[in-house]
């Protein structure tokens, strides 16, 4: 719902724009509160460039914009400035579910318009937008006589930095963002030195380019982010790095299949370049500039989605306890029950029921069933996996009939599962009839994974052609009433604004590693660093949660690298709206005193407040959820031990809080006695201050609930 929209103060270009004779010009603007100023120029070639500065020190100098396209000149040089519009604009957006109820949306910006000098006289429009967190800037290509048809081979858009910054980075691989971060200095980014390491189902690292959001420190701690917000029917921006001269250039992921990287009909715009722009490690996860350069909701209401826990079958076939397949055969052409099933199948109507149970007694209200249809037999590694799944198809063991009526009966909603296999046209082909299989059982959201090399053969999983297949899903889900988490997804890049069912997704490497890599899994400071980088681009579904540590019983090599307190907290720290409580049954039944944070936690957020952070090392934030007032903070760490001051000047001015703690033992570690939990309770009020220790690996958990006079 829009709470107020009005343009402020259209300013005169004499006093923003200044024109030479020999056709340079320079457009500036600032921020709202003056502290980033742009400077949008161009220079005797007529090559438009750009600056930045924060606190009126140069961050970004001198860098070039521009495009090369195949069949026509590039355009990068040889403008001439035809008109520009230098303005602002505020407003307070409300939304429907996330972080935090109102959204400022408050810039100032500058849009300019170029023409080519000579024929055949093209026209480019930059713009640029400019936050007290940060900056944006686009391309629009308008409708033009002689244009219809722009095939980009490269966008060339530079972020020329001032400084050899302390860079968490990923690489700029075109299939997956599956990676550990790495942390060096910007000119020690070395993203070739992964390829031999991967051992995911699908990388391609063709280049020294990191994948955004990539997130640097300065010296005098200064914070940047680099990512792009509206990612629609264009290709993922990678970044390339030049590390002598600590230049970052887009570059554009591609296709086998096509000798250009993105496709347009004119007329039509890129999506943002995002730099966010802060003196401390909190302002990047308070930030919303992301979202904020998105459209406004085009769904209308979408009250049918509810925010929500849920448990699943899922974790126990990552722990090998059961499996997705049943143990069908293809014959002629049909999955068929030959008799030979193995009896470890996980999506059973039993197993499920028992999920549905456990949820309904913990205030939890989803159930996710991974391996309910058929196909899982035959799927990785095959190249024929188009027409192996079908959505509708139940297994013999799954009576999908009974499992939505006894989740109905006990006010649980069935999350549906549906692993295309990377198989796109198969999936294309069955969502209106998967979808309403959904809108039939009273299904609201899905799950949806992309494990492998996309079909068609030769296009990767961030080009194009599955940036457009992932949004359309998306669009497509909303007709029926459908909200979609994505697996091996696009990334995120704020599209939840315009499409709010879209509401999760992966896009990291999660939790199931800790189950099944062979490199000992996450370390404990990945999440303290996700926290910083991917968490900046949107909701994340990490499945937190985990009780059972060490998981002996299943996979002895194997453990979650974290105490038992940091997977209470990371409700609080890791955002999303659909929250997962991983673990199996029997090890929440055995914690019934960890298990009372998970029934209590909100997962839909009224403010969201980050009281301390350190980019990799740890991480403090405060949420009240919508509806009941109640407050929970959590806070997390890297393999370091650290304690941390809480003070809760966020609550209510005199207001009495009973708050439930729970936080490190003292004999905690991630790794020697992970399992070591103190609970505790304590008055609080505004003026308190509480000062934990967080273990190596640790982290705490505190619901604030208000007390009754």
């Amino acid at each position: 719902m829009k709470l107020k929209g009005y343009v402020l103060l259209l300013l005169l270009l004499v006093f923003s724009c200044a024109i030479g004779d020999d056709n340079q010009v320079t457009l500036s603007t600032s921020s709202p509160n003056g502290d980033i100023k742009v400077k949008l120029q161009l220079n005797t070639e007529g090559a438009p460039f750009y600056t930045v500065t924060f606190k009126n020190t140069t961050i970004v100098d001198t860098s070039f914009l521009g495009f090369e396209f195949l069949k026509a000149p590039e355009l990068k040089s040889g403008l001439k400035h035809i008109q520009s519009e230098v303005s602002s604009f505020n407003e307070t957006w409300e939304m429907p579910w996330g972080e935090q109820r109102l959204v400022e949306n408050n810039y100032k910006y500058i849009k300019a318009t170029f023409e080519e000098i000579q024929s055949p006289n093209r026209q480019v429009i930059i713009e640029f937008r400019v936050y007290n967190d940060g900056i944006g800037f686009r391309y629009e290509f308008p409708e033009q006589k002689g244009w219809t048809e722009a095939l980009i081979k490269e966008e060339h858009t530079e972020f020329n930095l001032t400084e050899n910054y302390k860079t968490f980075w990923i690489p700029g691989d075109w299939d997956i963002y599956e990676h550990l971060y790495s942390t060096t200095k910007l000119s020690e980014i070395d993203a070739q030195s992964y390829i031999p390491k991967t051992n995911l189902a699908q990388s391609y690292i063709p280049e020294n380019a990191a994948n955004t959001p990539v997130t640097m420190v300065g010296e005098n701690g200064l914070h940047l982010s680099f990512h792009e917000a509206a990612l629609i029917d264009y290709s993922g921006m990678t970044l390339k790095v030049d590390t002598a001269n600590l230049t970052l250039k887009s570059s554009l992921v591609g296709s086998e299949n096509t000798a250009y990287k993105v496709k347009r009909t004119l007329p039509f715009h890129t999506p943002w370049r995002t730099i966010q722009i802060t003196d401390n490690a909190p302002g990047l996860i308070a930030s919303n500039l992301v979202v904020n350069l998105n459209e406004p909701n085009k769904l209308g209401d979408v009250s049918w989605f509810t925010p929500m826990k849920y448990t699943g079958v899922w974790w126990e076939m990552h722990l090998g306890k059961s499996t997705w397949d049943y143990g069908m055969e293809l014959v002629d052409g049909k999955w068929t029950d030959t008799g030979k099933a193995h009896g470890k199948h996980g999506a059973t109507t039993e197993n499920v029921k028992r999920f549905i149970d456990f949820s309904a007694k913990n205030n939890i209200k989803g159930v996710l069933v991974e391996g309910w249809n058929t196909g899982w037999e035959r799927w990785i590694g095959f190249e024929d996996r188009e027409g192996v799944f079908d959505f509708v198809t139940p297994y013999p063991d799954y009576d999908i009939d009974e499992v939505t009526r006894y989740a109905k009966e006990k006010g649980v909603q069935i999350i549906m599962h549906h692993e295309t296999s990377a198989a796109t046209q198969t999936y294309e082909k069955q969502q209106d009839t998967a979808y309403a299989l959904m809108k039939k059982y009273g299904m609201h959201a899905v799950k949806s994974g992309y494990v492998g090399k996309i079909l068609p053969k030769g296009e990767y999983h961030h080009g194009q052609y599955m940036v457009n297949h992932y949004n359309n899903a998306a669009i497509k889900a909303a007709k029926y009433q459908v909200a979609v988490n994505a697996h091996e997804p696009i990334k995120a890049t704020g599209l939840r604004r315009t499409y709010p069912n879209i509401i999760s997704r992966e896009g990291l490497r999660g939790q199931e590693f800790n189950a099944w890599a062979g490199d000992g899994g996450n370390p404990p400071e990945h999440l303290p660093i996700v926290a910083f980088t991917r968490m900046l681009a949107g909701p994340i579904d990490f499945t937190p949660g985990i009780f059972n540590i060490k998981f002996d019983d299943y996979r002895k090599d194997n453990q979650v690298n974290t105490t038992l307190a940091q997977q209470l907290a990371l409700y609080v720290v890791i955002y999303s709206p659909v929250q997962m409580a991983a673990d199996l049954v029997e090890h929440y039944e055995a914690n019934p005193e960890a298990l009372q944070f998970i029934r209590d936690v909100g997962v839909d957020w009224e403010k969201s407040v980050v009281l301390h952070g350190k980019v990799g090392d740890y991480v403090t934030i405060a949420r009240q959820e919508r509806d009941t007032g109640n407050w929970f903070v959590g806070g997390i760490t890297d393999e370091n031990s650290v304690s941390l001051e809480v003070d809760f000047g966020f609550l209510d001015e005199d207001a009495v809080y009973e708050a439930i703690i729970y936080k490190d033992g003292s004999l905690a570690h991630w790794n020697d006695n992970p399992l070591d939990l103190q609970i505790e309770k304590q008055t609080i009020t505004k003026a308190s201050k509480l000062t934990i220790k967080l273990a190596e690996g640790g982290g705490f958990a505190i619901s604030l609930k208000k007390k009754l006079n």
